[in-house]
């Protein structure tokens, strides 16, 4: 039966005004972004941008999201972080392969929109574009009434970078007795969050402005430190031409992620006192009495990124490192991987 009052998109929650004021936040922040590849403005239906400079170009994707981290930014009612660590994962995952990021389209996803705060979000994956040297050339906002609860929303993103094909970083080169540096994370960075939040949240029952004098800070501060970026440390081995291999420390930790970029017969053995594992991480694993393989296996316990290098570049790798403000730590090496061994992972 027809209604006689009109009906609107409005009335069925979607707010048409509302979108356009977030697009309009977010072209902005985008074209700050924006280098002379970009050949397209925020809001075409596709984006273009010009590959430029490579001989035998291999194009590098990644996608992702931050996880359940966005729940703790729900609580703060802070979102202008969560957006650079989703720029600074996926830059991550492409650099250990040693390609370039060229550029990043996100995906928004809300229930009911507010413009400010997907303005905070998207100004935070500007951000972190602008400081990797990534243009920001799209995206998808999208407002779906009944999909998130009140105040809630998704966010995800999607990078592509290039690399000649005779310069990828495969590890193949990896051989025994290659040495391993650890570079400090910021944190638990985007992975672990579910476990976090409950030990904190429920276990411990923190709330999130808790001050929390182990960790110096509140607990939200805490847990949306941003996920740095490494963009900066792998650039400084790989143009020396001494970097083997990297492995970024996600969701797995160093057990799951160390194995993913060596050869076949290969593991490492990581040196468990190179480092000092973070107070937050402490702090998570008495909370929870967690056993130990399940605490490395979810955290990265202030590891973010392992780079290899060979025994005889060590030293210098090390230099180039600390001329470059990079900290970093030895923190193992490449072994034969033991004959029946269930791991490829050694601690030590």
């Amino acid at each position: 039966m027809a209604v006689k009052k009109p009906i609107e998109y409005k009335d069925a929650g979607v707010d048409i005004d509302e979108a356009d004021r977030a697009v309009d936040f977010i072209r902005a922040h985008a074209r700050k972004t924006f280098n002379s590849s970009v050949l397209t403005d925020i809001g075409s239906f596709g984006a273009g941008f010009q590959l430029k400079g490579l001989r035998e170009p291999v194009l590098v994707s990644s996608a992702d999201g931050v996880g359940t981290k966005l729940k703790v930014a729900f609580l703060a009612k802070k979102h202008d972080t969560v957006g650079e660590c989703l720029v600074n994962h996926c830059v991550n995952d492409i650099m250990v392969q040693g390609a370039q990021p060229l550029f990043f389209l996100d995906y928004f996803a809300v229930g009911k929109l507010d413009a400010r705060v997907a303005g905070d979000v998207v100004a935070g994956i500007a951000r972190g574009c602008k400081a990797n040297g990534c243009a920001l050339i799209g995206g998808e906002t999208a407002e779906m009434p009944g999909m998130y609860a009140d105040g809630e929303y998704d966010v995800a993103g999607f990078i592509v970078g290039a690399v000649e094909k005779d310069g990828m970083v495969t590890g193949a080169k990896i051989k025994e007795g290659d040495v391993l540096f650890g570079l400090p994370s910021t944190g638990l960075h985007t992975n672990g969050y579910s476990l976090a939040r409950k030990l904190f949240f429920e276990v411990g029952k923190y709330k999130v402005d808790t001050k929390v004098p182990e960790l110096g800070c509140t607990v939200g501060e805490e847990l949306l430190k941003v996920h740095r970026s490494y963009k900066k440390a792998i650039d400084c081995l790989y143009d020396a031409g001494m970097l083997r291999g990297a492995a970024h420390i996600t969701g797995g930790g160093i057990t799951g992620n160390t194995p993913r970029m060596l050869p076949k017969g290969l593991g490492v053995e990581i040196h468990t006192l190179a480092w000092k594992v973070p107070p937050v991480f402490e702090l998570l694993k008495k909370l929870g009495n967690i056993p130990g393989d399940d605490w490395r296996r979810t955290f990265n316990l202030g590891v973010g990124m392992i780079l290899c290098v060979g025994q005889d570049d060590a030293a210098d790798a090390s230099e180039l490192l600390e001329k470059a403000g990079e900290p970093h730590f030895p923190i193992g090496a490449v072994i034969r991987q033991k004959k029946n061994a269930k791991e490829r992972v050694e601690y030590i």
